[in-house]
């Protein structure tokens, strides 16, 4: 399914939102029931059940996240909805150290108009590095 970008730029928007709300399952309900998300080429998670766990493990390593909408563009059949994540590694086991990182999900959306797939990229490199060391 093919969104205006107006509805686009909405879901992307409320999406945003889900993630600041610090609720897994308001995340995991913009996918469609079977949906798909993977990250940085890792096996993909299926289904709303395991998007939410992928969402928990962030929100539980930065008790702090923020998520900021950079942006989300339509390219030919897919939107592409560019993000920065910041905050600090508190959670059991962090380094106590702030992150600030930006990248990218690649989106199908569903004929439900919900996410059908998400292909998420971000500089893994960058992102341990802050996790060590902090913010450059």
């Amino acid at each position: 399914m093919t969104l205006e970008p107006a509805q686009l730029r909405d879901l992307a928007q409320r999406y945003t939102a889900a993630w600041c709300s610090k609720n897994p399952a308001g995340v995991a309900a913009f996918y469609s029931p079977n949906g798909s998300l993977s990250v940085n080429g890792d096996a993909p998670a299926v289904g709303r059940h395991a998007i939410s766990e992928v969402a928990q493990g962030f929100m539980t390593a930065f008790p702090d996240l923020e998520v900021l909408m950079n942006d989300v563009l339509v390219q030919g059949d897919h939107a592409v909805y560019h993000w920065t994540l910041a905050g600090a590694n508190t959670g059991p086991g962090g380094t106590g150290q702030r992150v600030r990182i930006s990248g990218f999900e690649v989106w199908e959306i569903g004929v439900d108009g919900l996410i059908a797939e998400s292909r998420g990229y971000f500089d893994n490199a960058a992102y341990q590095r802050q996790l060590k060391y902090g913010l450059d």
